[in-house]
């Protein structure tokens, strides 16, 4: 029935700011942009490699989430990278500051890390 993860949307507060960190940052790629004038929001489809999406949206007025790290709801977005040591050093030179120390899973002993976006959402790094 369920093949894969289609999509994770993404509210920003700063369209311009998230746009610029997801795809000169992170290095994801536009698939469309949208303008949605009777909303005044914009949509924006990125690529995450060959099968999801990331679907970063804009909203007028947007409530604050609270960000409490076990509270109910989504909790993070991971990507999976090939080199973890190669994908820090690449957002570290894109001045990236909110990295975390590499840890180690201690159910897989795979290697992960985190940072934030621009307005706080965790990410997730896990090294395949």
């Amino acid at each position: 029935m369920f093949t894969k993860v289609h999509h994770v949307a993404i509210i920003c507060s700063d369209y311009e700011r998230s746009k610029e960190f997801y795809t000169n940052t992170l290095g994801l790629t536009v698939i469309e942009e949208t303008y949605r004038k009777e909303r005044n929001s914009y949509k924006l489809d990125l690529a995450v490699g060959e099968h999801t999406q990331i679907e970063l949206f804009s909203f007028p007025d947007s409530p604050k989430r609270p960000s409490y790290p076990e509270a109910r709801g989504l909790r993070h977005v991971a990507f999976e990278v090939t080199d973890l040591d190669d994908a820090v050093q690449h957002l570290r030179k894109k001045g990236v500051s909110s990295l975390e120390d590499i840890r180690l899973d201690e159910l897989t002993n795979k290697r992960f890390t985190f940072f934030a976006d621009p307005d706080g959402l965790p990410i997730e790094l896990y090294e395949k």
